[in-house]
């Protein structure tokens, strides 16, 4: 069984870490509340800290596979990273990422999805990782690409988000030492 865990990792200017309870306060005002950065995200808006921290108790108890985004420059929570889904039998794993829009544009979420990615693929039970985006947020994309993932189809109809039934562009990664 592919057992994953978000270990902490350290870039130049991250920390990419576990998620705390003490985190709720920092993810609901950065970014979990705001509707422009949740805008392509599949999961609602939140409405309250309390939303924010049932969120994390969750993602606790469940041993959930997500880093926190901490910038150096804030040193405080202002994205997640995380496991969307796992396919044990071919050992492809989802990621999925956002980051409050302070940081948009810095190459933050780049340097996330590259150290996350590496890290992933450390375990060679991981073959592939693969990650998809609103074909209405091509910056998404672009963060993929910068990452060393190249775009590998179209799905019309393929996520709910909050604009409804969206097509998005999907992008790949194969392990390079599996």
């Amino acid at each position: 069984m592919l057992q994953l865990t978000p270990s902490p990792i350290e870039t130049p200017r991250l920390i990419l870490r576990p998620f705390l309870e003490t985190d709720a306060p920092s993810m609901y005002r950065n970014w979990a509340s705001d509707s422009r950065v949740t805008r392509f995200l599949t999961w609602p808006t939140h409405a309250s800290p309390e939303v924010t921290l049932a969120v994390i108790r969750h993602w606790i108890s469940t041993s959930a596979c997500e880093w926190c985004i901490v910038p150096r420059e804030f040193n405080e929570p202002m994205g997640s990273l995380g496991v969307v889904s796992v396919d044990e039998s071919t050992g492809t794993v989802e990621l999925g990422y956002c980051l409050s829009q302070t940081c948009w544009g810095k190459g933050y979420a780049a340097e996330a999805l590259s150290a996350v990615i590496s890290t992933l693929f450390a375990n060679p039970a991981v073959r592939r990782i693969t990650a998809k985006h609103d074909l209405e947020n091509p910056n998404s994309g672009r963060v993929m690409q910068k990452a060393g993932m190249s775009f590998l189809e179209n799905r019309a109809a393929a996520v709910i988000n909050h604009l409804g039934l969206r097509d998005v562009a999907v992008y790949s990664i194969s392990n390079p030492n599996p």
